[in-house]
């Protein structure tokens, strides 16, 4: 069991690291990031991908979460403090009150990462997504589908932003993932490594449910509006999902469920 430290002072600098949770959140570039929620601390402790720090954990929730922790590092501090000692050191009222503070780890290049990946493989690309819970949905999605990685360009949000890893479910911290220059720039580098690309569109010139899906395939999902660049567009293989024509198009989180679901292994 990780080491119980009570606190009753939000001004302890042992928990300096929680504090103002919401401006450490939009700092991509920092070294560690947040994790909220009893389901999330649990992926986080049990896929052991990120280096934990420490917990902070409202008094009244640390019993039940024995079994949580207990897959935490042996060492690890979990410090433990009532609501009002929580609020003030967030900024905000935690209701949740289960955190825990996790480094981030060096991401490999888009060449790299998919050069792991086995022969039948499926990667999703995000392009110009910028809404943490659209992304959060697609990582669940992904990893519901067994997705073998996600690409994200250059202009996406972070996917390790407290928000996203909630929405998530976890699924941003078991899935392998890594950041690319533009969409242009990441659809060579698939294509280099065999993958071929399938850019989805509500213009796309395929019918979704009549595709064949190839060994290596990789989805590419634009932002909400715009959609994908239309000069990738014009450049890939571009596929549809069949829907009312008197609606234009899907939420790109549900419409990355059902790409996922049609090209993934499940329809293999």
């Amino acid at each position: 069991m990780s080491r119980i430290i009570t606190i009753d002072d939000p001004a302890d600098p042992r928990i300096e690291d929680y504090r103002n949770i919401r401006d450490r959140d939009m700092a991509r570039s920092g070294q560690t990031f947040i994790a909220e929620g009893k389901v999330v601390l649990s992926v986080l402790f049990g896929a052991k991908r990120f280096p934990v720090r420490s917990a902070l954990i409202l008094a009244n929730r640390l019993e039940g979460l024995r079994d949580v922790l207990a897959k935490a590092p042996p060492d690890m501090p979990v410090y433990v403090a009532p609501q009002a000692v929580i609020d003030a050191v967030a900024g905000f009222h935690l209701h949740r009150g289960v955190l825990a503070l996790a480094e981030r780890v060096p991401l490999p290049s888009p060449t790299e990462l998919l050069a792991r990946l086995p022969e039948q493989a499926l990667v999703v690309v995000l392009v110009g997504i910028a809404n943490h819970d659209n992304v959060g949905a697609i990582f669940r999605n992904a990893a519901a589908f067994e997705a073998d990685a996600v690409l994200l360009d250059e202009t996406c949000c972070d996917p390790l932003y407290r928000k996203a890893i909630r929405v998530s479910v976890g699924a941003a911290l078991q899935i392998p993932f890594t950041r690319g220059a533009n969409a242009a720039t990441l659809a060579d580098e698939l294509m280099t490594a065999g993958f071929e690309p399938i850019a989805l569109s509500p213009a796309g010139n395929e019918n979704l449910s009549k595709l064949t899906p190839p060994p290596r395939c990789a989805i590419l999902l634009g932002t909400e509006g715009e959609g994908l660049p239309p000069a990738l567009l014009a450049r890939l293989r571009t596929a549809r999902i069949a829907m009312s024509p008197s609606f234009d198009s899907l939420n790109v989180a549900a419409a990355s469920a059902i790409a996922l679901h049609r090209l993934g292994r499940f329809a293999w």
